[in-house]
């Protein structure tokens, strides 16, 4: 079987259209690891996907009966891409089934090249099923993602150009993993020419098609799919590439979504490249290798396998990434509803990176904050738990509590009921270590904090929000504490959000919030 793909891999016509990518060093990796890691640059073909290759050798192969019939495909995004491309290449129609859950720049980028864009289910299979039906109606030539030897013959040039580039044969080759073209392809080439090289596949925990395939010797369909990295969301791995993975892969790693998100800031970091989750999973993987073995001067490479990511995804991958770096911590701690207290938390955190503080007065003999703080490891973290419960502050570690990380952290507040005063303001102050403390040093405990909410978004400038129980004869000391802080301010008291959602509502007529809102 492995002769037999090593032909195909040698004759496939992908490069009427695909790229011969970089193999880029990464060297802060290299120098933690000791080792030499390499990325694959597949983000850098023309689709920013290695699936160009494996739809452009298929595609090309079609004879002129084919052609005219038009092609037909199912994707979650880079392979419709991919054969939107080359169709338009070759001047065929393409219909194009995608789950509804596609992210829009891939839907997108399809219909740019001409090819008619179908959204139907919310899973890979479910649009695969769809699109066979469609493809029995129209007599178009289907298409297979990955199952199928000329697509896998595709794939399988990303395996020869690593080896022409590598100066030094490398120990381990580490592959990304949906459906198992890319790592059949791969696997094939490699172990045809340089068996003694290990072809290391690597999965997300929720999407571990492969892996326990391998594992019980037969194909086996996962009840559910983590679909975070929506470009690997497989139930189950094919048919044929499965049957060239038992001979060609080595082994299959499992990493975790915070563990994706770290290599998608690693990529950036060491590559300047912005690679989707399904992108950095082979990275993850490499990292997670490298931690539990002894790579010392060896060379490893990680396939960089497709960067079509919509925008407004990095806010959630940028922070994940913190906590699967180990980078931060979020921890509920307990401290007395008296005025200093909140001065003594802060002091205890010292100059360490606060992200996040939330807090708001609930009750009146104690208050509840949850904060994020950036440390350096484990030790750093459990070291600052043992300072804060010295003090006599109950702490909970939260850094592992899924619905804190994904939920929580953005919810705490609510309404207070309470005799006293609040007044609330947003202050704005430098991002730098320290700059939190010196506010609530300045602060000095003389009204007591009933709202506290910040997040370091890394910018030049960080925001607080400020809810402060302040007196009416406290009004001239208060206004020079304003001035003594140094930061730019705004008062928010009269702001109708704070009204609606933070204020004492038997202090809120309905009428007032409606004229707030009008105004």
């Amino acid at each position: 079987m492995l002769h037999d793909y090593l032909s195909r891999i040698l004759t496939a016509r992908v490069y009427a259209l695909a790229v011969q990518t970089p193999l880029s060093e990464m060297k802060s990796l290299s120098d933690q690891t000791g080792a030499r890691i390499w990325l694959k640059r597949e983000d850098q073909q023309p689709i920013f996907s290695f699936k160009l290759r494996g739809a452009a050798n298929k595609i090309a192969l079609l004879d002129e009966t084919q052609k005219k019939a038009g092609v037909i495909a199912a994707s979650a995004g880079n392979h419709a891409q991919g054969v939107g491309m080359a169709a338009k290449y070759y001047n065929i129609p393409a219909t194009i089934v995608m789950p509804q859950t596609t992210p829009a720049i891939k839907v997108d980028a399809v219909k740019a090249y001409g090819a008619t864009a179908v959204l139907f289910g919310d899973s890979y299979d479910e649009a695969c099923a769809h699109a066979y039906e469609l493809q029995a109606q129209t007599g178009a030539v289907f298409i297979p993602p990955f199952d199928d030897p000329d697509v896998i013959a595709g794939q399988g040039t990303v395996g020869m150009e690593i080896l022409q580039q590598c100066n030094e044969k490398p120990y381990a080759v580490f592959v990304p993993v949906g459906g198992g073209g890319l790592i059949a392809g791969i696997g094939a080439y490699i172990k045809s020419v340089m068996p003694e090289v290990k072809v290391i596949g690597v999965e997300p925990e929720g999407a571990a098609s492969l892996y326990h395939s391998l594992k019980a010797g037969h194909r086996v369909p996962l009840k559910v799919v983590d679909r975070f990295a929506d470009g690997v969301a497989v139930k189950q791995v094919g048919e044929e590439t499965f049957k060239v993975a038992q001979e060609c892969v080595d082994e299959v790693i499992l990493v975790s979504t915070d563990e994706i998100c770290t290599a998608v800031r690693d990529t950036f970091e060491g590559a300047r490249a912005i690679v989707e989750p399904a992108g950095a999973l082979a990275l993850a993987g490499l990292k997670k290798y490298a931690a539990q073995h002894d790579v010392k001067d060896r060379d490893l490479v990680a396939i960089a396998s497709g960067a079509n990511v919509n925008f407004d995804r990095f806010g959630t991958i940028v922070e994940r990434a913190e906590l699967g770096a180990g980078g931060e911590m979020l921890l509920a701690v307990t401290i007395p509803e008296k005025a200093g207290s909140f001065l003594k938390f802060c002091a205890l955190i010292g100059q360490r990176n606060v992200t996040e503080f939330n807090y708001r007065f609930s009750a009146p003999e104690q208050a509840q904050v949850l904060t994020g703080i950036r440390i350096r490891d484990r030790a750093e973290r459990t070291k600052l738990i043992k300072d804060l419960e010295a003090a006599g502050l109950p702490v909970c570690d939260m850094t592992d509590n899924k619905m804190t990380r994904r939920h929580v952290r953005h919810m705490v507040g609510g309404r207070i009921r309470t005799p006293e005063r609040e007044l609330l303001y947003r202050f704005e102050f430098p991002e730098r270590p320290g700059a939190l403390l010196d506010f609530l040093t300045k602060l000095a405990g003389r009204w007591s904090i009933s709202l506290f909410h910040y997040r370091n978004h890394g910018a030049a400038y960080g925001h607080v929000l400020v809810g402060m129980m302040v007196p009416e004869q406290d009004n001239s000391l208060f206004e020079q504490f304003l001035e003594e802080v140094g930061f730019s301010y705004e008062e928010e008291t009269d702001n109708p959000a704070y009204r609606y959602f933070l204020g004492d509502p038997d202090k809120t007529k309905a009428e007032d919030l409606s004229l707030a809102v009008i105004g």
